[in-house]
């Protein structure tokens, strides 16, 4: 019998996260204050996040060890498998190989919980006894309530509004494991107030829901903020993912050609990438590295490269990174993970570097990929996930077009159990394309923030 799956020992669950900024060819640019235009320091994030994270985020060492019990939670999911996907390449009829790391096996279907545990741990240490997040589609709320309750701690989420009434059961899960759960704009906090007044049937934004989650992180004293995603830290939480999947290639003994994952802030794609960007920064391998966005929220194939906020009330230090305003609101698809104005700066900053290719693709193509990887597969995967898929099918073809044999890897960042809806929207023809428009770019860039750079 061919080889379908390789599964590591619960032993090999990785001991290190890899930090990708030791092996970057130049140092991304610094995080400013918005108020001084300076690089911000560990003071001025201490609000908002443990000192243990913040000095995550600005180190440069290749290997940060995992704390025991964050891997001893670890082991309710990890190592997850990685497949190879034969099925699929038969009803391709490609000579390629296909293979998908498989993060839906984690208790909330998705990988997130692999720096929701690690951050709930962090701020557990802390003495911090209550964190607040904002979730777009769910996979992030749902986690970091996962996390919380692993852990002890109170969690409160703002759900972006349209994703609140489209996904009613990530709603429950989160509620299940202990979270409050508020959809967004609300009345609780003055950004969501305001945001209300603007339009009192506003869909909601992950910019706006970080907004209200700061806010009430930042008038809580036993209470932190909590990110799932774009930070430093949280894509260094990811890589487990990548280290994981490295031996198990190993194993079978494959190298990726292409390694592809869907793109919204960042995580699910660095989480797979980053250890093979830095074998290839290394000189040690050869390939090219694919990140999938939603055409109605095209970052890094339209938006600029350049220094902005992270949320809508403009609370956060600047980053700089691939951005279509923090104003932005984008249509409410299904794909919720990946509807954020912003891409991680670390991602972005290998962008610049010609390091990573960027596609924009369209939902009912996206789905089209999804059903025709779950007919292969028999894997439902999130509508986040379609994206990646995709291109994996299009590269694949591409092969079999030149004939050509490569090695293709994604990173299947959710199972699509919670978004039926999504599906049955599909096949009933309800579902629309969104393209965003130049002259919608312009508009929504017009209130970039001016940052006279050093």
């Amino acid at each position: 019998m061919h080889v379908i799956k390789t599964v590591l020992p619960d032993t090999s669950i990785p001991r290190t996260f890899y930090n990708i900024t030791a092996d970057l060819p130049e140092p991304p640019p610094p995080v400013l204050h918005p108020g001084t235009g300076q690089p911000v320091g560990p003071d001025d994030l201490a609000p908002l996040f443990p000192m243990a994270l913040i000095m995550q985020e600005v180190s440069t060492e290749r290997e940060i060890e995992i704390p025991e019990p964050v891997r001893a939670i670890y082991q309710q999911w990890r190592p997850s498998p990685l497949f190879r996907a034969r099925r699929l390449e038969q009803a391709l009829d490609t000579p390629a190989k296909i293979y998908y790391k498989h993060e839906g096996v984690s208790p909330t279907g998705s990988h997130k919980p692999n720096t929701a545990v690690a951050q709930a741990f962090y701020n557990r240490e802390e003495g911090v006894r209550k964190l607040i997040t904002e979730t777009g589609a769910g996979q992030w709320g749902s986690s970091l309530a996962y996390a919380g309750q692993m852990m002890g701690l109170d969690v409160e989420v703002y759900m972006v509004r349209v994703s609140y009434q489209q996904k009613p059961y990530r709603r429950a899960m989160m509620e299940t494991y202990g979270a409050s759960v508020f959809p967004s704009p609300s009345d609780r906090t003055q950004a969501g107030r305001k945001a209300l007044d603007n339009n009192p049937n506003s869909p909601g934004s992950l910019g706006i829901a970080i907004s209200e989650a700061i806010e009430v992180a930042l008038g809580d004293e036993h209470s932190k903020y909590s990110l799932g995603s774009v930070l430093n830290h949280v894509l260094l939480h990811q890589t487990v993912i990548g280290v994981e999947t490295m031996e198990q290639l190993s194993m079978v003994g494959d190298s990726p050609d292409i390694v592809i994952g869907c793109a919204g802030g960042g995580s699910n794609f660095a989480g797979l990438s980053f250890p093979f960007i830095g074998a290839r920064l290394r000189g040690e391998l050869d390939a090219r590295f694919i990140a999938a966005e939603p055409a109605s929220c095209p970052t890094l194939t339209k938006g600029v490269y350049a220094y902005d906020f992270g949320d809508t009330a403009n609370t956060t230090p600047l980053v700089k990174m691939h951005t279509l305003g923090s104003a932005f609101i984008p249509p409410g698809i299904h794909a919720g993970g990946l509807r954020y104005h912003g891409m991680a700066p670390l991602m972005s900053h290998l962008k610049e570097l010609g390091i990573l290719e960027a596609r924009a693709e369209h939902q009912l193509g996206c789905f089209n990929a999804g059903v025709q990887f779950a007919a292969a597969e028999g894997i439902i995967p999130a509508p986040e996930s379609t994206h990646a898929v995709k291109v994996a099918i299009d590269e694949a073809l591409r092969c079999k077009e030149e004939g050509s044999s490569r090695v293709i890897l994604f990173n299947l960042s959710g199972h699509g159990h919670f978004d039926m809806q999504a599906y049955t929207d599909y096949f009933a023809g309800k579902l629309q394309d969104y393209e965003y428009s130049e002259t919608e770019v312009r508009q929504s860039l017009a209130g970039l923030p001016k940052v006279t750079e050093a």
